[in-house]
C-alpha cells in the first residue's frame, strides 16, 4: 500500500494502525486492529493506487454532506450556484474538502491532525478553515472534524464522515433512529416515513448485505453498532456532544449499502441529503464570520463475546 504521489502517514498506538493520506483529500488509507492472527481492517483499506476517494477507507465531508439539488442554494435572498463535482453525479456532493490536499501534523504521539484552508474552491461560495483530528486510544479511535467560516456573508454549513466498513455475510448495522427519507433514483429525498422498508430498520438491526440503500435516517440517537459475528467483533460509534448539539432532533445518519462489493457505509452527518432545499433547512448551521461547527465521534472496538 504505497503511492509516491500520495504518501501515507502512519500512526501506530494502542495496538492499532491508522494511515492518513493528506494529499488525497485528507482521506484515511486504513484503520487496523492488531489481533493474534494478524492485523484486521476495521475500515475497508485503500489500495494505495487509485485516486478515487470512494476507494479510500474514509474521508471528511465539509462544508456540507451529500447532495445539493437545484443547481445551488439560496441564503438571505442571494442564490449561490453550485456545480457538480464528481464524474457521473448530477449534483454537487460531499462538499469540496475531499477534493483538495490537506496539511498534516502530529502534536502528540497518539494523535494526527490534518488542516485545510479553502477559498472559493472551484467557484464555490465557501471560505473556511477545516481541521480533522484523529486520536488513537485504548480500544478505539476518537475522530473530530471542525470547520470555521471565514467569509463575510453567513452561509449554511454541514459536516459528515464517510467511512467504508468491510462486510461479511452476517454483518449488521444497529442504531436508534426514528424515521428515514425515501428517495428516487437521484437519490434526492421525496418522502419521509417512520414505516421502515423491509431490512431497513436499524432499531432492530439491518443486514449490511442486500438491495441498494442510499438513504438518510432522522432522529438518530447518536450511537451505532457494526457487528461482524464471523470475526467475533463489533465496532460502536457514539457522539460525546450529543445532548449539547441538540439530541435526536439534530442528529442524522446515512447508510449506503451497494448491492455488490466488499464494503458498505455508515455515515454520521449533521444534515439530511439536500437539506438546503428542505423546509427549515434541517441540521444545517448558518455560520457567520469566524463561527465554528464541529463533529465528534468516538469509535470503540470490542469482542462480541463481551456483550453476550
Amino acid at each position: 500500500m504505497s503511492d509516491p504521489l500520495h504518501p501515507i502517514v502512519w500512526l501506530r498506538h494502542a495496538g492499532q494502525h491508522l494511515g492518513l493520506v493528506p494529499s488525497l483529500g485528507g482521506s484515511v488509507a486504513a484503520w487496523q486492529l492488531d489481533r493474534p492472527q494478524g492485523p484486521i481492517d476495521l475500515w475497508r483499506p485503500w489500495d494505495g493506487k487509485t485516486n478515487d476517494l470512494y476507494q479510500t477507507a474514509s474521508f471528511a465531508m465539509v462544508p456540507w454532506s451529500n447532495r445539493i439539488s437545484g443547481g445551488g442554494f439560496t441564503q438571505d435572498g442571494q442564490f449561490y450556484p453550485m456545480a457538480p463535482n464528481r464524474s457521473g453525479e448530477v449534483y454537487p456532493i460531499h462538499g469540496d474538502g475531499w477534493l483538495q490536499p490537506w496539511q498534516i501534523s502530529q502534536p502528540q504521539a497518539d494523535t494526527l491532525v490534518m488542516t485545510l484552508v479553502s477559498t472559493s474552491f472551484d467557484g464555490n461560495p465557501y471560505e473556511y478553515d477545516a481541521v480533522q483530528t484523529f486520536k488513537l486510544v485504548a480500544g478505539g479511535l476518537n475522530q473530530h472534524v471542525q470547520v470555521r467560516h471565514r467569509g463575510d456573508q453567513p452561509l449554511p454549513y454541514g459536516l459528515g464522515v464517510h467511512p467504508w466498513f468491510p462486510r461479511t455475510p452476517q454483518t449488521s448495522i444497529s442504531a436508534p433512529v426514528q424515521g428515514v427519507w425515501l428517495c428516487g433514483n437521484d437519490p434526492i429525498p421525496t418522502e419521509h416515513t417512520a414505516n421502515f422498508p423491509a431490512g431497513w430498520n436499524l432499531n432492530e438491526g439491518a443486514p449490511a448485505n442486500g438491495p441498494l440503500m442510499d438513504n438518510c435516517y432522522t432522529g438518530w440517537g447518536g450511537t451505532a453498532r457494526i457487528s461482524w459475528p464471523e470475526l467475533g467483533l463489533q465496532l460502536t460509534a457514539s457522539m460525546p456532544d450529543f445532548e449539547r448539539d441538540g439530541g435526536a432532533d439534530q442528529h442524522f445518519c446515512l447508510v449506503y449499502r451497494p448491492p455488490q462489493g466488499p464494503a458498505f457505509c455508515f455515515e454520521p452527518i449533521t444534515q439530511p441529503i439536500d437539506a438546503f432545499h428542505m423546509p427549515g433547512q434541517p441540521g444545517l448551521r448558518v455560520l457567520g464570520k469566524d463561527e465554528q461547527l464541529s463533529l465528534n465521534i468516538e469509535w470503540r472496538v470490542e469482542s462480541l463475546a463481551a456483550q453476550d
